[in-house]
């Protein structure tokens, strides 16, 4: 398939704090603030009739409240539901709060519920010791180790408060929103069972995390399940949406609303491609990912961007030792390292 030569971004402007933009009928753009060097997400505001429904909800903060208090007097309409789309806090960290002032109904899928609250409560596989151990046994130096068990629970800062009730959403699932049809995309990877949103009658697909226009998604190993492939699962989900239409409108939670879905695509998967075989250049002798993580990140990172790149380096090994390509060796003290097999 021919795809167009560059990525189309049909907004010239962007909301300000506190407003929307509509970017197809029914549709509204909404940007909020990050606490990071990512300084924002998108989040969208659905038509339905004479009520509203919230796609994703931002992170925990005193100014997000504030602009979404802002945004849903001037709408004027009560929410009749809220839609998350994975568990991570600048998605679901007001979900609870919004949920609570017209008592709309959260949809999230299974998968995302039970991790949030795996994270939230720091239960076993998902919690600050446990990360630590699994970042020990690849080889991270101590003064960031320390660093991070310094920073704590940082979930449970962008996400005060979580529902203890949701509607599961399943994969392939059609919610009816405004008199429109928006199918259920689960994809894997970035986030336990993420759900992107597609409506064929607007030509829109709200991506989240799944599809990102300027920065690749982030894809980490947890302690729960040390040996899993959220690289090759992530592949294999951009698949799932791979046959839309460029002329697809792609709504990311990051970055621009834009067009050229298979070129966006393609260029992710070359980016992957590229990585494995940086890595695999130098393994030629046995290394740990906390020796490879300046070979993938060659930037300066702060204390939260460790974790997502140190997860992203293991996670890129497991890929390649997952297709044999390199060899995992365990030590007897339970330290893990890779070596190219061939």
């Amino acid at each position: 398939m021919t795809h167009p030569a560059t990525l189309q971004y049909p907004f010239d402007t962007i909301p300000a704090g506190g407003q929307t933009l509509e970017v197809a009928p029914g549709v509204r753009w909404i940007r909020m603030p990050l606490p990071f060097a990512l300084n924002h997400v998108n989040l969208w505001l659905l038509d339905d009739g004479d009520a509203a429904v919230v796609v994703d909800t931002g992170f925990g903060l005193d100014e997000v409240r504030a602009h979404w208090s802002d945004i849903l007097s001037r709408d004027g309409r009560p929410l009749s539901g809220i839609i998350a789309t994975h568990c991570h806090p600048d998605h679901l960290g007001l979900a609870a709060w919004l949920a609570e002032r017209d008592q709309a109904p959260i949809h999230m899928t299974q998968g995302e519920f039970l991790v949030a609250h795996a994270m939230w409560h720091q239960q076993p596989g998902y919690s600050i010791p446990d990360m630590l151990k699994l970042f020990t046994t690849h080889g991270l130096d101590t003064h960031r180790l320390t660093a991070l068990e310094q920073r704590g629970n940082g979930y449970k800062r962008g996400v005060p408060a979580l529902p203890d009730s949701y509607h599961r959403m399943f994969d392939g699932d059609v919610l009816r929103i405004g008199g429109r049809e928006w199918r259920v995309i689960v994809g894997y990877g970035h986030a336990p069972e993420h759900a992107s949103l597609y409506c064929e009658a607007l030509g829109i697909l709200i991506s989240g995390d799944m599809l990102l226009p300027r920065i690749s998604t982030n894809v980490s190993v947890f302690a729960a399940t040390p040996h899993d492939d959220p690289l090759g699962l992530f592949l294999a989900s951009l698949q799932r949406i791979k046959h839309l239409p460029d002329s697809t409108l792609v709504l990311p939670s990051h970055g621009n609303p834009f067009r050229g879905l298979g070129l966006r695509i393609a260029q992710l998967e070359a980016h992957h491609a590229e990585r494995c075989e940086l890595l695999l250049s130098t393994l030629d002798v046995p290394r740990n990912a906390g020796e490879m993580l300046a070979t993938l990140f060659t930037r300066e990172l702060d204390t939260h961007q460790v974790l997502f790149a140190m997860g992203e380096t293991v996670a890129h090994l497991n890929y390649l030792a997952n297709r044999g390509q390199v060899a995992r060796q365990v030590a007897d003290d339970g330290t893990v390292k890779f070596e190219r097999t061939a």
